[in-house]
């Protein structure tokens, strides 16, 4: 299944997303201008290393400081590839906006960067041998699912799914789609820890991202007496402000 639009609409312009996104376009582009031995030092520098910190005498033996806790979060806004970035930015770019405008600019990019940290740390925890650079923001995005589908379970997502070639579009509640999306990170996440050898995709960070944007997100929104409600009509293509159906 993959996402098209979502049914909640927005009262202001998601800047904080639009800044997220072109942050993450351009330290990939500068990515892609480096050598290749200049990208693997990146990689391992920026990226996180979880045997960096789970076996100091290791890390220290390869020139890696055991004491520098930065690429918990640098490692958010690194990419593998052109098509791990686009799926990771539209994800944001479909979701980011709704999340954002609920809990306004800061407050957002606050939830964004906690999200970003505890999704390297679960991943840190449950890969603690791995001498693999982790890269990617689809912990952090994954924090913003969790919060989306806290504070509209009953908005809808409009999903492509493709059948022998012929495109097919449905729309499903989001508590459905991302909670079936979850599902299939925990099978996932328990399958890489029976086969560590699988590796591959940081599972255990999208499980941890979600689940502290599914703790935090609704503590961070903006209080209705500061923030103005939805008008009546502020909805779009037939559905309320909260993204359900009229």
């Amino acid at each position: 299944m993959f996402p098209i639009s979502v049914s909640v609409p927005t009262r202001f312009p998601p800047l904080v997303t639009y800044a997220l996104i072109a942050a993450n376009a351009f330290i990939f582009l500068l990515q892609l201008g480096l050598s290749e031995r200049a990208g693997e030092v990146a990689a391992f520098t920026y990226g996180l290393v979880p045997a960096r910190y789970s076996n100091p005498e290791w890390a220290l033996r390869v020139g890696l400081d055991p004491h520098d806790y930065w690429p918990f979060l640098t490692n958010t806004f690194m990419h593998g590839g052109w098509l791990h970035l686009i799926l990771n930015m539209w994800t944001l770019w479909l979701f980011g906006p709704s999340v954002e405008d609920r809990l306004g600019a800061m407050r957002y990019l606050l939830f964004y960067l906690v999200c970003g940290v505890a999704a390297s740390a679960a991943h840190a925890w449950m890969n603690a041998d791995s001498m693999i650079p982790a890269v990617g923001a689809s912990g952090a995005i994954a924090g913003v699912l969790g919060a989306h589908m806290r504070l509209f379970p009953l908005s809808n997502v409009v999903v492509l799914i493709p059948i022998l070639f012929i495109p097919f579009f449905f729309t499903l509640p989001s508590f459905f789609y991302i909670g079936i999306w979850f599902v299939m990170q925990i099978l996932q996440g328990v399958g890489s820890a029976m086969m560590p050898e699988a590796g591959g995709i940081a599972w255990w960070a999208h499980i941890g991202g979600f689940l502290v944007g599914v703790v935090i997100g609704p503590l961070l929104c903006c209080s209705p007496r500061t923030y103005r409600r939805h008008y009546g009509d502020e909805g779009v293509l037939g559905f309320k402000p909260r993204g359900e159906r009229r």
